[in-house]
């Protein structure tokens, strides 16, 4: 028997086959068809030829502007960097002339007189602002995760997500929500646009659908845009020699139903979830810790020198390298972001390891603190 043969010209293997079936029966519903690549990047790579041929098919060739989100992540090739916001990353390249970017929903660090929800508002104002300023005959979608990840779990108010559909809807733009870090139950459901009630176009996936064990992404698309690919006959010459590799769909299947076996989502939505935000939470009253937000199985907390006016604790975001190195100290892998502290715990650890966790971190930011002159006390 052939051991592989690439998924081009209408072939596949069984495993890329199952593996569909099993990812449409956890996708939102309108999410009924699989686009496998090999990572997040192609995935996002994928999203741009994938709205602009559905708008050629529509006869509006002239849609092609993609917006994401300044400190949005959306992966490191020329294309996938381009729709992220990432200052640094963009320094180093020079980017798609049709990716525009506008305000991210980062009440803590960009308001500081205002309440969260009618922030939530303001920073979807300005991607109607950008659609207007661009012409909506000319944007057809806009790219955001969920929840900034990369960004410094950046999660955003309530309002956010309803009012951002809303402009899109009224203005025929896609909504493409990257879930690379926010699916799979990071958020506390399946996906993140379920958590915050948004019906997306376009979802990208990768990182938990094979839990690391094998390269795998893809894009679920929605039956909107299949529709009108087939009804105009419309081919789409786009794909990678390892697209749907049978290895990588076996491990994702693996993944997928030892998800289900255990009920991992239910069991984080219903009980590790809520431990991990109490606790978490906890460090919010630490002297340096002007914020400490979560949702499901994501925490983040804001380094600062003075909670009432949010100063930050130290010049060129230095307090969070020197914070992150001394909970590598005591044993504890987390994240520097800016003058963020970010972590995604595991979904198989138990409450004692999230005790574990806490008491680390409580210990790197003592000694944070004792190393700028703040009292810990």
């Amino acid at each position: 028997r052939l051991p592989y043969y690439n998924s081009f010209f209408n072939c596949s293997n069984d495993a890329a086959i199952e593996m569909s079936n099993a990812l449409v029966e956890i996708m939102p519903d309108h999410l009924n068809h699989i686009f496998f690549t090999n990572s997040g990047s192609e995935a996002n790579d994928t999203n741009i030829r994938l709205v602009h041929r559905y708008f050629d098919a529509l006869g509006k060739p002239g849609k092609k502007n993609i917006i994401g989100r300044h400190n949005g992540y959306h992966g490191s090739t020329i294309a996938a960097a381009s729709l992220g916001g990432m200052g640094y990353m963009h320094e180093q390249f020079v980017g798609l002339t049709y990716t525009h970017h506008v305000q991210q929903p980062y009440w803590y660090e960009e308001c500081h007189d205002m309440d969260a929800e009618a922030f939530g508002l303001v920073a979807a104002n300005a991607l109607a602002a950008k659609i207007d300023e661009l012409g909506a005959d000319t944007v057809a979608a806009f790219i955001a995760e969920p929840i900034q990840g990369a960004g410094g779990v950046i999660v955003p108010p309530a309002s956010y997500w309803p009012a951002v559909e809303k402009i899109c809807r009224e203005r025929d733009v896609l909504i493409i929500s990257d879930e690379v870090i926010c699916g799979f139950g990071r958020t506390g459901q399946w996906f993140g646009c379920q958590t915050y009630g948004f019906t997306p176009d376009l979802l990208t996936f990768a990182k938990g659908v094979t839990n690391g064990y094998q390269p795998l992404g893809g894009v679920a698309v929605s039956d909107k845009i299949v529709a009108v690919l087939q009804s105009q006959s419309v081919e789409f010459s786009h794909g990678f020699t390892y697209s749907g590799h049978p290895v990588a769909c076996a491990a994702g299947l693996a993944t997928l139903e030892i998800y289900k076996q255990t009920d991992i989502v239910g069991t984080l939505s219903k009980d590790l979830a809520h431990y991990f935000n109490e606790r978490w939470r906890q460090l919010g009253d630490h002297p340096i810790v002007g914020e400490a937000r979560t949702q499901g199985m994501l925490g983040a907390l804001e380094l600062v020198r003075d909670k009432s006016s949010r100063e930050r604790l130290a010049p060129d975001s230095a307090a969070s390298g020197f914070c992150r190195d001394r909970a590598i100290d005591h044993g504890l892998m987390v994240r520097a972001v800016k003058d963020t502290m970010i972590s995604a715990p595991p979904y198989v650890c138990s409450k004692a390891e999230i005790d574990l966790l806490i008491d680390r971190l409580a210990k790197a930011l003592d000694e944070t603190a004792r190393h700028y002159g703040i009292n810990e006390a």
